[in-house]
């Protein structure tokens, strides 16, 4: 207990008592364990949040979702819509607190079309200038806001940078919905695609730069300048085959001079099912080697001698 004279000034440290406390766990592992557990809830949330909507918007409340959402301002300020739904991203962003659950809560709506890919453009652009508020009012907060602050607005510059770069120019914003529209594509025929562009994206290729500028500029010029003049090559050639085909060499009208496998991701797709399906075999042979009781005996589709003979 706590002394109650007024004149005792000694301090009393008493731990507090937390979910943890008594398992013997150090801080290190708490705080992995709240990390899996965190990370488990947001995405059970994110999935049953996505779930309700669809369930939500169907019908007439779903068509007037589409006009609404969809619609430009009249006249000349239609211009002006992109703008308008970039603050409405930012705003919504900054009351949720999270740019994942704002575009992870839309994503589906462009799925069913309720959202086009083109509104959706500038509501994510709108959300990455709202999630950067968390970042400024962090470094409100901070006890060392001269160091926490540039960090801050440099998160916030990057994205208007990228906003000013991909967004104003109307064909330059073409090119993050064609993109988006090719990945789509891309993902629904070949399921794998999609955690294949994340871990090579976001993973793998981050790595190697690094990897590389630790290397020296040497290493990282020697490989960065070929693979840079390789990715632009195939650009220019895919650009003068849509615009310029018959200028092209007959050769170049096409991707047929490659092997299939530099042209096409169905060699990797095939390698993929073999895998998938030899594991399904591996796993499910247990359960098939139940003796076959059937065996001589017509099947459902088949039939029988007797039928044949009527």
């Amino acid at each position: 207990t706590m002394p109650t004279d007024p004149s005792c000034t000694e301090e009393i440290n008493i731990p507090c008592d937390y979910l943890f406390y008594h398992t013997g766990l150090s801080d290190a592992v708490v705080g992995i364990i709240l990390l899996v557990i965190s990370l488990v809830v947001l995405c059970i949330s994110l999935f049953v949040m996505v779930k309700v909507l669809s369930r939500i918007l169907k019908g007439h409340i779903a068509m007037t979702a589409k006009k609404v959402v969809n619609a430009d301002f009249p006249g000349r300020a239609r211009h002006l819509t992109g703008y308008v739904a970039m603050l409405i991203g930012a705003g919504v962003t900054i009351l949720v607190q999270s740019s994942s659950v704002f575009t992870s809560s839309i994503t589906p709506l462009v799925g069913m079309g309720i959202i086009s890919l083109e509104r959706m453009y500038p509501l994510t652009l709108g959300s990455n200038i709202g999630t950067t508020v968390t970042g400024i009012l962090a470094a409100l907060a901070s006890s060392k806001v001269d160091q926490a602050m540039p960090v801050a607005m440099a998160h916030l510059f990057f994205n208007i940078t990228g906003i000013l770069i991909w967004y104003p120019i109307p064909f330059m914003r073409n090119i993050p919905i064609a993109g988006a529209r090719f990945l789509g594509e891309t993902t629904f025929k070949y399921r794998w695609f999609a955690l294949t562009y994340i871990l090579f994206t976001f993973f793998l290729i981050p790595l190697a730069i690094f990897g590389l500028s630790l290397a020296g500029w040497e290493a990282l010029t020697a490989v960065g300048v070929p693979v840079l003049l390789l990715i632009t090559s195939v650009v220019i050639l895919n650009i003068l085959q849509r615009k310029m085909l018959n200028r092209l060499p007959v050769k170049l009208r096409n991707w047929q001079f490659l092997p299939l496998c530099l042209r096409s991701l169905q060699p990797i797709d095939k390698i993929i099912q073999k895998i998938s399906l030899a594991t399904k075999h591996v796993c499910c042979k247990p359960f098939d080697d139940k003796p076959d009781n059937t065996k001589g005996q017509p099947s459902a589709s088949e039939p029988s001698i007797a039928e044949v003979a009527v």
